[in-house]
């Protein structure tokens, strides 16, 4: 009975929660920023100046970096080259003004052979990952993921491997959602340890499921030990950044106009089997071919899409000419 009424007193908290979200995301754009900027300048205070814009050269950290410098013009920006960033984020990044850029220690080739390739999700790449490496130490999650029992004898639905990933079990290559991990956290933490600055970051709860749960339990700004950070935009929806950038006439990367809406890392698998057609790769064919013939071959990118079901060759194209017409203008 006390569990009973310990999950309905979460439940009516997280409803709660939702409601005073849309809430706030349904504010206008006027409101948005007015009250971002007094996110901002709460974590600037608090953290005596030594801060910095994690800038990833895409259209959020755009708007990001113009408010947080619209109120602190000096706050440096960090940008971390993975090496698998579009061509035209690199080059909107160099001409962007205060930007230190920061690597990784290991390339993108180098983690996908020693630990795996990231598929699917994180949460499903890491399953994979506990899964393809059985070891005393992990043969009680390895349960609860097969079977959905927890260790207490508890059932969750939460933690059970989807029945049509179990074939990336046996699959003939690694899986691992280590890259997001080496390829870009662990260079903020290095840049952050040798300067005691701490981040103002560009996401948003409407982009994930995950997002959302950590603004609910956050709001903008943390201060925790082990994750100090401020997310001053967090509240706002995508509508808000295409309107903060028409109304500040903000220069952003030309990938856009090319038709790519999200531009994170160009190799990554992370829901390429959600994409419409064509998906990420078949565009990447198109737009740039030796980005696309280096992760195909060299790193042998299409065995895995092979496994996924997921289409990488850009045939479509030979189909459609107003298709061609539109990806090569």
């Amino acid at each position: 009975m006390r569990r009973f009424l310990f999950i309905l007193s979460f439940l009516f908290i997280m409803a709660l929660s939702q409601s005073f979200l849309r809430q706030r995301q349904s504010l206008s754009l006027e409101s948005k920023v007015n009250r971002s900027k007094r996110m901002i300048r709460e974590y600037y205070e608090k953290l005596d100046g030594k801060v910095y814009v994690a800038f990833s050269g895409g259209k959020d950290s755009t708007v990001l970096l113009h408010l947080v410098r619209s109120v602190y013009p000096d706050i440096p920006a960090v940008f971390c080259d993975t090496g698998l960033e579009y061509p035209e984020i690199k080059k909107f990044v160099k001409a962007t003004a205060n930007v230190t850029t920061i690597r990784p220690k290991m390339n993108f080739k180098d983690v996908i052979e020693k630990y795996g390739y990231p598929v699917v999700s994180k949460k499903v790449a890491r399953m994979i990952r506990d899964l393809q490496n059985p070891t005393v130490g992990n043969q009680s999650i390895r349960r609860t993921y097969l079977t959905g029992l927890k260790k207490n004898g508890d059932f969750s639905d939460d933690f059970i491997l989807p029945e049509k990933w179990k074939r990336l079990i046996n699959a003939p290559f690694k899986v691992s959602e280590r890259c997001c991990d080496i390829m870009k956290k662990n260079p903020f933490k290095t840049y952050q340890k040798e300067t005691g600055r701490f981040p103002y970051i560009g996401v948003m709860a409407c982009d994930s499921k995950q997002r959302q749960a950590s603004y609910l339990q956050t709001g903008c700004n943390s201060y925790s030990k082990s994750k100090t950070q401020s997310k001053p935009i967090a509240f706002w929806l995508r509508e808000d950044v295409e309107d903060y950038i028409k109304i500040n006439n903000l220069k952003y990367s030309k990938i856009y106009d090319m038709g790519e809406n999200h531009t994170g890392c160009i190799f990554c698998m992370f829901g390429v089997h959600l994409d419409p057609i064509p998906n990420r790769f078949q565009r990447l064919a198109i737009s740039h071919p030796k980005q696309y013939t280096y992760c195909m071959e060299t790193l042998e990118l299409h065995k895995v899409l092979n496994c996924l079901d997921v289409p990488c060759r850009p045939d479509f194209i030979t189909k459609n000419q107003q298709t061609l017409d539109a990806y090569c203008n």
